[in-house]
């Protein structure tokens, strides 16, 4: 969820979502990556240049799931607030 937060403001290179999204390796960002082209939920655009540019995005299809990352969102606000008591 946090990588497609991060690609919700338009096109973004691997690096800018690794500064985005805290904590995660770059061996797991590319996996994660990955896994969301296979899925259709992020499109990924190699561009004729050198060296190559590649840039990430959103799909149309991550809209289907608009209502369950809000609801995720608030749980995770909730939870962290029972967690850290804040």
């Amino acid at each position: 969820m946090p990588i497609l937060l991060a690609l919700k403001g338009g096109a973004k290179r691997f690096r800018q979502i690794a500064r985005e999204v805290e904590g995660i390796s770059d061996k797991m960002l590319s996996k994660e990556l990955k896994d969301l082209e296979t899925n259709f939920l992020v499109k990924r655009t190699v561009y004729d240049t050198f060296p190559p540019t590649v840039k990430y995005e959103i799909t149309k299809h991550v809209d289907t799931l608009q209502e369950v990352m809000l609801a995720l969102t608030e749980w995770g606000k909730l939870h962290r607030k029972k967690i850290t008591g804040v």
